[in-house]
């Protein structure tokens, strides 16, 4: 079976993608969500989930925030090294969402709107912060500001993620994302 196996951080990236792929994904391309307890279980079994995989047809693809970590370049090649451990480098893809996976969200308040039955987000798309929200410190707490607390984390990621613009590029590293998704895909069919 061809299919994308994302392993991710925690369980609001999963509920995000298990809403997001159907939309994006090709007929016959299956995928599968793996998620951890945090950052730290993540790298701590990475290399023995990707190591145990027994399906040759699958890609993969790690997703982490960033968080705090000073420098996205460097916990991208630790992470890359834990593939290569694995022996599946081949195939696999890192990601890192910069700072946090809400910023993917704050690139697209008309999804937020929409998803959370807010009035007047989409409005503020053209602020500043909104434009490049890579670049927040915090779009987990702008978020939640944003929508006076009704934001929550998984079952507004999974409501988010149905509404996601795929052709949104204010987040980079959301569309870096939706390009290594396209990407796997396109290796898959060929």
């Amino acid at each position: 079976m061809k299919e994308l196996v994302f392993l991710l951080e925690e369980a609001s990236a999963a509920a995000m993608l298990s809403s997001l792929l159907p939309r994006l994904l090709a007929p016959g391309i299956g995928f599968r969500l793996i998620a951890f307890e945090g950052k730290q279980d993540l790298e701590k079994q990475m290399v023995s989930k990707l190591r145990a995989y027994r399906n040759q047809d699958a890609r993969f693809i790690v997703l982490r925030d960033q968080d705090n970590h000073p420098d996205c370049r460097v916990l991208k090649q630790v992470l890359l090294a834990k593939c290569e451990q694995s022996g599946r480098a081949a195939h696999c893809i890192v990601r890192i969402a910069c700072h946090e996976l809400e910023s993917f969200y704050l690139s697209d308040l008309a999804a937020v709107e929409a998803a959370l039955g807010l009035k007047g987000l989409q409005a503020q798309q053209q602020n500043k912060k909104f434009r490049a929200p890579d670049r927040l410190g915090s779009p987990s707490q702008e978020l939640k500001i944003l929508t006076r607390q009704s934001y929550q984390k998984v079952s507004g990621s999974k409501a988010i993620g149905a509404l996601l613009d795929v052709q949104n590029q204010r987040s980079r590293s959301f569309y870096q994302l939706l390009q290594a998704i396209r990407r796997l895909q396109d290796e898959l069919l060929a």
